[in-house]
């Protein structure tokens, strides 16, 4: 993809000569992409089909630590957790802006390797970069992504189209990439404490993985397109399975009845979970960037899911005034708190 292999500052190319050697590995291959790189703006057309538009910001610090985070695995998660929105709204992602801001620290092969993983998710998505920027920064690496898509009016799944009755359902398995998180952070903090001790994630490849490497759930609106499943509602989990379900009650204006014996969990995520101490249940609840997708369907669809490997279903919608609870595996009732990740919350 790039076949530079030495070390070279960016200030030898300038802004415009990075831009220029960067895009040199894009290729287009989305229909509805008319125009891409090189103008002042891209031209898409997806004809009778809604527009479907989200935008992510990745800071150095707060979203991910390049103590552990290898380049190209944040450029490939940053297009990643960008198009799971777009999958989230039942839609095809079709093109992607990067733009990314850093400091004169990194070289030019750095850049290379954010954009190398950028593009290989690009790649394996069928998805086009279309655009972006590259900036000087001061505070560390920025990145910023913005997916495009789009679905038929009749396809778009809204956070706010739960109804009463309505089975909940979700793909795949959550927590992990939290615990994986754990995991990491556990490692940083042997190596500042002892450079010479090597990381311990041996066996841990899933949860390290579910952290580092997340994968859009894009093969999940595939099978709905088989199988004729229409969600009601959906979202995707990037905060944390609790808050995910009160953002689908709130805008749905419905209460929900969560089995915790029900909420899919890994093995390995489990039990690393309880070697930190902590409960599996909550990781899943409250953790985030597990980037599953949590849905609701009509009861009548029950047969549609229930043979699905990769799709559990956790609950039910109720009326609101039921209120949005979770029975434990000891038929305890618990109120559903959104206890997940909070971006604004001051470091402690």
């Amino acid at each position: 993809m790039f076949d530079n292999k030495e070390r070279t500052n960016i200030n030898e190319l300038g802004e415009f000569g990075l831009i220029s050697y960067l895009n040199k590995a894009v290729e287009i291959t989305e229909p509805s992409t008319v125009k891409g790189i090189g103008d002042d703006a891209a031209v898409l057309d997806f004809s009778d089909s809604k527009t479907l538009i989200s935008t992510d910001l990745l800071l150095e610090g707060i979203h991910f630590d390049l103590r552990y985070v290898p380049l190209k695995h944040l450029g490939y998660k940053a297009i990643q957790v960008n198009l799971s929105d777009i999958y989230a709204m039942n839609g095809t992602a079709s093109q992607v802006t990067f733009s990314i801001g850093l400091s004169s620290k990194f070289p030019l092969e750095a850049v290379e390797e954010i954009y190398e993983g950028a593009l290989i998710a690009c790649k394996k998505y069928n998805v086009d970069l279309i655009g972006g920027d590259t900036s000087a920064s001061v505070q560390g690496l920025v990145i910023s992504v913005t997916s495009i898509g789009y679905a038929k009016t009749d396809k778009i799944a809204y956070r706010s189209g739960a109804k009463q009755g309505d089975l909940l359902c979700v793909s795949g398995d959550l927590g992990g990439a939290y615990v994986g998180l754990q995991l990491l952070e556990r490692e940083k903090q042997v190596y500042l404490e002892n450079p010479k001790i090597q990381p311990d994630l041996e066996g841990k490849d899933y949860i390290v993985e579910r952290q580092l490497k997340p994968e859009a759930r894009k093969d999940v609106i595939a099978l709905f397109e088989e199988f004729g499943i229409q969600p009601n509602a959906m979202i995707d989990v990037s905060d944390g399975l609790a808050s995910e379900i009160i953002h689908i009650c709130e805008a749905s204006n419905v209460g929900c009845k969560l089995y915790e014996e029900k909420i899919p969990i890994d093995p390995m995520t489990y039990d690393t979970a309880r070697e930190f101490g902590l409960d599996p249940t909550i990781c899943a609840l409250n953790g985030g960037e597990d980037y599953e997708l949590l849905f609701t369907i009509p009861q009548e669809q029950y047969d549609k899911v229930k043979n699905q490997l990769d799709i559990t279903i956790i609950g039910y919608i109720t009326e609101k005034n039921a209120g949005r609870d979770m029975i434990s595996k000891s038929g305890n009732i618990h109120p559903i708190k959104a206890q997940g990740w909070n971006a604004f919350k001051e470091n402690e």
